[in-house]
């Protein structure tokens, strides 16, 4: 329920001219909820005033907009015109300052000095056209930075002949700037831009800095441009996905990323890797693989997914300075030696997610993963074993390793063949577990309209048959009225892939 100035504010940011008006006589402690509302009804008349304006120093999307009742509209999608009137807002406000560089700071009714927009959510699901995706949000920041830089060197030209000392050198005031920390994200399509608006560098009134780094399908040279180009201080993550870049790519790329102190989370899936395809340099590029690793000091995430890591994994992960707490080795095919030697490993007490989807838990896997489950016991909340050819039998012998970790939030089965009794076994069993509120399970097998009278086999791929859809929706129902009956109905159990997706390690 909104609040009583929430829902003033509403009416006030609705009528667009009373707004700007109203702005130079309220107090400051408003614009914040009017912000809030202006927001959220897609007021992007109002949001360029509010921006124009404000009267603080920050300005950040997590502070006003993270926590709105119940709900975040951080986490709902964000509106592209909202996001790009913020944006005009503030290139509109620096154009002014640079042309007029000599009034003073007291003048101004704006203060803004830093636009925080990180935490805008990513996910494509369900969009639509009105909502703006990481990659757009990146693009209009990096034209924006663009702009402001030549309108600065236009300002400079038309005014050095006015702003000339006694001693002949340009006596122009520096405007104070505005700092954008935001999420980027690029593929090759915007990597010209970003890269111009990164070089622009800090002489530039409007200065660009990342918090989270997503980079898709670039070269090598054109990734360590940019990783170069960042400003260091308070990169946290950097993501490098379906980039090809192979083990050698790695090596070249890795080395880029010490300058990055407060590295938390690196993620390198579909990376082409393949120890398996032994040439001359693989042990070399190994080697030189874990000791760039072992270089990044505060490294607590680490995303591998789809390399075939087969035997390996010891040697690169041995170099880390401290234990990793998210570990995703998705369709890596590790071997019983890489889960026995994981168990062991310094990592296993601190893991809060673990992603070991892809892996056929057969009878050599099933022993060592069991082992490992109950050796991460005590800290793992997140735990993906999706597609891992996981039946009935096989679930129910992990079960007892599984119901000890008794912090886990998530658990994800999606892509295994469970019936419909495997799934109420599973459910009564880990009723034990009081803060699993989220399991992501399998259609049914029972539920599949099957071409040829024939039981399914561990080794089926799901994904291609038909589900009956009234099968389905009957015992997606039960499983839900199990969960009423035990007193967990605020759990959720869902097949959809997601709720799943918007896991983070940094939520968690």
């Amino acid at each position: 329920m909104h609040s009583l100035v929430f829902l003033c504010a509403r009416r006030l940011v609705s009528y667009c001219p009373g707004t700007r008006r109203a702005l130079d006589l309220l107090p400051a402690e408003l614009y914040p909820v009017l912000f809030q509302a202006a927001f959220l009804d897609g007021r992007t008349l109002a949001l360029r005033d509010l921006v124009g304006t404000w009267p603080f120093p920050v300005l950040s999307f997590q502070q006003l907009l993270g926590h709105h009742g119940r709900r975040s509209l951080l986490e709902e999608k964000p509106s592209k015109l909202c996001i790009q009137a913020i944006i005009l807002a503030v290139v509109a406000h620096l154009r002014r300052v640079l042309e007029e560089p000599c009034r003073s700071t007291s003048e101004r009714r704006c203060r803004l000095r830093v636009l925080d927009m990180t935490g805008l959510q990513d996910d494509d699901t369900d969009r639509g056209p009105e909502g703006m995706s990481l990659w757009s949000g990146t693009v209009a920041l990096a034209k924006a930075c663009i702009e402001v830089s030549k309108h600065q060197s236009e300002c400079m030209k038309r005014g050095s002949k006015r702003r000339k000392g006694p001693s002949g050198a340009s006596a122009a005031l520096q405007p104070m700037g505005v700092e954008v920390r935001a999420d980027l994200f690029v593929n090759g399509t915007s990597y010209g831009v970003l890269r111009d608006a990164l070089q622009t560098g800090a002489a530039s009134p409007l200065r660009l800095r990342c918090r989270d780094f997503h980079a898709e399908e670039l070269s090598v040279a054109g990734t360590v441009s940019l990783l170069e180009s960042l400003e260091p201080a308070g990169v946290r993550r950097v993501d490098l996905r379906f980039n090809n870049l192979g083990l050698g790519g790695l090596c070249a790329v890795l080395p880029h990323l010490a300058r990055f102190t407060d590295l938390l989370s690196l993620k390198l899936p579909y990376s082409n890797v393949d120890v398996r395809r032994l040439t001359a340099g693989t042990d070399a590029g190994l080697r030189c693989l874990a000791t760039q690793l072992g270089r990044l000091p505060c490294l607590k995430e680490l995303n591998l997914g789809s390399s075939r890591l087969s035997g390996k994994l010891r040697q690169l992960l041995s170099d880390l300075q401290a234990p990793l707490e998210s570990l995703e080795l998705a369709f890596c095919y590790l071997l019983p030696g890489d889960l026995a030697f994981l168990s062991q490993s310094l990592h296993a007490p601190a893991l809060r997610k673990l992603d070991l989807s892809g892996h056929d838990f057969s009878e050599n896997l099933l022993q060592p993963l069991r082992h490992l489950l109950e050796e991460t016991s005590a800290s793992l909340l997140h735990l993906d074993l999706m597609e891992c050819r996981l039946t009935d039998a096989r679930l129910e012998a992990l079960l007892p390793a599984l119901c000890r970790c008794s912090r886990l939030r998530c658990l994800g089965l999606f892509g295994n063949p469970l019936s419909t009794p495997g799934l109420k076994t599973l459910l009564r069993k880990t009723l034990v577990l009081p803060d699993l509120r989220l399991v992501v399970y399998p259609y049914p097998v029972d539920c599949y309209i099957w071409e040829l009278p024939r039981l399914p086999s561990a080794s089926d791929h799901f994904f291609e048959d038909v589900v009956d859809e009234e099968r389905f929706a009957a015992v997606s129902a039960e499983l839900c009225q199990m969960l009423v009956s035990s007193g967990r109905a605020d759990a959720v159990w869902t097949a959809s892939l997601c709720r799943h997706g918007a896991l983070d390690y940094f939520a968690l």
